[in-house]
């Protein structure tokens, strides 16, 4: 509940304690996608899954999403949509909230997928040192 409570204060101070800006980490989600052989849609929604972040922190999300929707695959559109709940794994713990959210969409065709979105390119997307390496 105290980290709960200091949360607003915590998420501006965001640009801060993050070792890169949002262009970059875009663009190192997407390098990394494309560097593993991801195809040319796939990459295209790891370079614009945060598209929404300045506009809508709380549902970046669902903007991107929205943007994509009528231009990608259903399973690559989910994964978008969802990245928010799934990249909590890593971090809600740490500001009062359910790390495992995503569970709630265990055995949905889509899962594997976003899990996967998360753990191999948004969240290395946020990695100084990858940045450096790419």
């Amino acid at each position: 509940m105290l980290i709960g409570a200091d949360f607003m204060k915590y998420s501006r101070q965001l640009p801060q304690r993050v070792p890169v800006d949002r262009l970059h980490h875009s663009l190192l989600t997407a390098t990394l996608a494309m560097q593993d052989g991801c195809d040319d849609e796939y990459v295209a929604c790891a370079l614009l899954h945060d598209i929404g972040d300045t506009l809508g922190t709380f549902n970046h999300p669902d903007i991107a999403a929205a943007i994509l929707k009528p231009f990608v695959s259903e399973e690559n559109h989910w994964m978008v949509e969802k990245h928010g709940i799934f990249q909590g794994y890593y971090f809600f713990h740490h500001i009062g909230m359910d790390r495992n959210m995503r569970e709630q969409f265990r055995g949905h065709p889509h899962f594997a997928r976003t899990a996967h979105f998360c753990d191999k390119y948004d969240g290395p997307g946020f990695d100084a040192k990858a940045a450096d390496s790419v």
